[in-house]
């Protein structure tokens, strides 16, 4: 079964997490130079495969002992909030646009670019956190898959009036702020048990 409160939980998380993310910038100027659509599958393609392998090594960490775990994903989170708050406002990075604008080589450049760009990356490692966290693969895979998507669409379609609106660093702040939540709940519960 799906748990529809552990998927918001780690939309919410995911989503905001990735959009002050360089990844959210990138699909934005790829979106601009290419047909979104194709753009979107490369993209989506590509953080379905990353959310595959976080979940995976997360469901792992669900063999060790739960206080070991939530000790763990306690410091990991902490650990995220730090990176978040301490992170600097990066650029918009040159991205070479290919000789066509054919389905595969722009799909194929969005799920390149992501997928070397993602790998390792923040939201990935809490993705790994939150499926230990929760020991409900399906319902994390599927919250992280969501929140990384529709970061991608907006960025591909809509980022530039998101950024108008909503300062990167209120989201990023956001963003920090769940995940000390989130560090300081599974800390407790470690040494709660």
């Amino acid at each position: 079964m799906i748990s529809i409160t552990v998927t918001a939980i780690v939309f919410g998380v995911i989503f905001l997490a990735e959009l002050p993310d360089k990844t959210a910038l990138a699909g934005l100027v790829l979106g601009t130079r290419y047909r979104a659509s194709y753009v979107f599958a490369g993209v989506a393609a590509a953080f379905l495969l990353h959310v595959v392998l976080a979940v995976a090594a997360g469901s792992v960490l669900t063999l060790l002992p739960q206080q070991i775990v939530h000790a763990l994903t306690g410091v990991l989170f902490l650990g995220g909030a730090a990176v978040l708050l301490m992170k600097k406002d990066e650029e918009d990075e040159e991205i070479r646009k290919p000789a066509d604008q054919s389905f595969w080589k722009v799909a194929g450049t969005g799920f390149m670019l992501i997928l070397v760009a993602e790998f390792g990356d923040l939201t990935q490692i809490m993705t790994a956190n939150l499926a230990a966290r929760y020991d409900d693969p399906i319902s994390v895979g599927l919250g992280a898959v969501l929140g990384l998507w529709a970061v991608a669409g907006l960025g591909i379609v809509g980022g530039k009036a998101l950024m108008k609106k909503v300062p990167l660093r209120l989201i990023t702040q956001i963003a920090a702020v769940l995940m000390l939540a989130l560090g300081v709940w599974s800390l407790w519960e470690a040494v709660a048990a």
